[in-house]
């Protein structure tokens, strides 16, 4: 037997470190050849990374939430064999690495930043000699912490096969850990038995630790959460921290009736529904957003602040806001201009579904030159939405509501909708930003005109 260690591959595009998100494997585990490792970010791409050979995982190389160099050990494994690490490497092995048998002033090997968070995922035995200290968690958080989980009440059966692995996301995961329970025991309703939220649910319900369990006595909580901000959430957090300190925003809402826009809508439903799909009403705002830019350019580019340049786009890549399990991601539209309503409304669905199961390319996920973003029927009245840098527009969808309105002396019930967009102030002075939303409404309004070429 031997040992082989595994190394943070190259991605590629010049990315010197990425952010290990989760493990796919624990200290102990059997894995075979072009089995998932580990999955890491880049920018706002989930990448997997998988073995090369088939062995049994021997350390880890760090923890969630770590940057780790390209080159850096990601995992070691004992393989039949000689393996490709030297004996005098080997005996060193368990020395300052995340895994079996790790005492005391055990540290990951990548180097640690400052602003490194430790997940509760690592299965650690004490935290690292010199490292920053941990911060200050409850006392079931902190037992966690340190492996020793809390055994879940009235554990059932195995829902499944021993050694048949649970398949879930890393939200899932987390939010199971958080909750100490056992993914082994959890019946799986998504495809291919992958485990969701709403099998948590369920499987606390059962337990009667559910939302219909609720103790009925009035009693004071203690404690706190302590929240690692890894992954994705980190990446939000970096990119709209940005975004707000080096753009200028402004925002500018109007009202649209879209009454005769719905009217259509559900006609070309009945007729083409069961042929080219169900249209929803974002495809038709894309529609508008794309022919208004035809006379308002300055809208669709992007602002190199650093070197003092606009660069406005002729081809419309619409970025669509699209939350996910591990938070907000935008994946882009390319060539928008030469989609019409079926395409628009094809391509999105298509978009929403690589990005929220996590399939979404690096290319997927970059090169937009205008977001749009909406919250679905969850919408609110009125929203101020932060500019997708570095881009100079972004146009919100507000929920459609009926309200009364008075028509030729009359008060009659129209659907109603609210666009709320921000500008970049710097590029799109207030009339041109009120002009090109004003032309996306008369559009919506009149949508007979989004079908003329």
């Amino acid at each position: 037997m031997g040992l082989y260690a595994i190394k943070m591959p190259d991605i590629g595009e010049g990315i010197a470190e990425v952010e290990l998100v989760a493990w796919r494997v624990q200290p102990g585990d059997t894995v075979k050849e072009d089995q998932i490792l580990a999955d890491v970010m880049t920018d706002k791409a989930t990448v997997e990374i998988p073995s090369p050979v088939a062995g049994k995982v021997e350390t880890l190389g760090g923890q969630p939430g770590q940057l780790m160099a390209v080159g850096a050990e990601l995992i070691r494994l004992e393989v039949e064999g000689a393996g490709n690490v030297r004996e005098g490497a080997a005996a060193g092995s368990l020395r300052g690495r995340v895994g079996v048998g790790a005492g005391a002033g055990a540290a990951p090997v990548a180097p640690d930043r400052k602003d490194d968070i430790t997940h509760e995922n690592a299965d650690v035995d004490a935290p690292a000699a010199g490292s920053a200290p941990t911060p200050a968690l409850p006392q079931r958080g902190r037992e966690e912490s340190l492996g020793r989980r809390e055994p879940p009440r009235a554990t059932p059966a195995p829902m499944r096969p021993p050694g048949e692995k649970p398949i879930a996301s890393p939200a899932v995961r987390r939010r199971a850990w958080d909750l100490g329970i056992e993914l082994q025991f959890v019946h799986g309703s998504g495809p291919a038995g992958r485990i969701i939220h709403e099998d948590l649910d369920v499987y606390l319900a059962a337990r009667g630790q559910g939302p219909t369990a609720r103790a009925t006595a009035l009693r004071q909580r203690q404690g706190e959460e302590a929240i690692p901000v890894i992954g994705l959430r980190r990446k939000i957090a970096q990119k709209m921290q940005e975004a707000k300190r080096r753009i200028p925003h402004f925002s500018y809402v109007e009202e649209v009736d879209v009454t005769d826009l719905e009217a259509l809508r559900a006609q070309l439903n009945a007729k083409f529904g069961d042929t080219r799909g169900k249209l929803t009403v974002l495809p038709f705002i894309a529609r508008a957003v794309v022919l208004a830019l035809d006379d308002f350019p300055q809208v669709n580019a992007r602002f190199d602040d650093d070197a003092g340049v606009i660069a406005r786009s002729n081809p419309v890549h619409l970025g669509i806001a699209t939350q996910t399990d591990a938070g907000l991601a935008v994946p882009v539209l390319r060539h928008a201009e030469a989609q019409d309503v079926w395409g628009l409304s094809r391509e999105i669905a298509r978009l929403a579904h690589a990005t929220r199961s996590g399939k979404a390319t690096r290319e997927e996920l970059a090169g937009s030159t205008l977001t749009i973003t909406s919250l679905g029927p969850l919408g609110g009245i009125v929203t101020t939405p932060v500019i997708n840098h570095p881009e100079v527009a972004i146009v919100g969808v507000n929920r459609i509501v009926e309200r009364p309105v008075i028509r030729n002396g009359a008060v009659v019930a129209r659907q109603l909708m609210n666009l709320s967009s921000s500008f970049d102030h710097r590029v799109i002075d207030g009339m041109d930003a009120a002009r090109f939303i004003q032309a996306v409404r008369a559009l919506l309004e009149s949508p007979a005109m989004l079908f003329v070429e």
